[in-house]
């Protein structure tokens, strides 16, 4: 069983930085993705970065391409998204997620708020 843990988030000024980590207690080789979302006030959920971990692959939403950066630890079991140059846009609630390669994200965090003011 996975459970992941998210630290890090908190209220930064337009333009600053935040490093958010998840820590997976669960994780084995068989996580075959992990992935950060945020949901934004009033919308849904939206995916972030997410990361292949057998090999460190990312990929990352248009909206934060150059900004943003997630790696994950020699041990794999903790994510990190390194936020750069934040904008009041990126607030919302962000929740890491593991992925056993079936697709379905069937492993979450409870989410941790960054708030961005302008």
């Amino acid at each position: 069983q996975e459970r992941l843990v998210e630290s890090g988030g908190g209220s930064v000024q337009a333009g600053g930085s935040l490093r958010l980590a998840c820590e997976n207690s669960g994780y084995t080789s068989s996580t075959y993705y992990m992935a950060w979302f945020r949901q934004r006030p009033g919308q849904g959920r939206d995916g972030v970065a997410s990361i292949k971990t057998a090999n460190g692959l990312t990929y990352y939403a248009d909206s934060v391409k150059g900004r943003f950066t997630a790696s994950q630890d020699n041990g794999k079991n903790t994510l990190h998204l390194q936020m750069n140059s934040l904008k009041p846009e990126d607030t919302g609630l962000y929740s890491c997620a593991a992925d056993r390669g079936d697709g379905l994200w069937s492993y979450w965090g409870q989410g941790i708020q960054v708030a961005v003011s302008s």
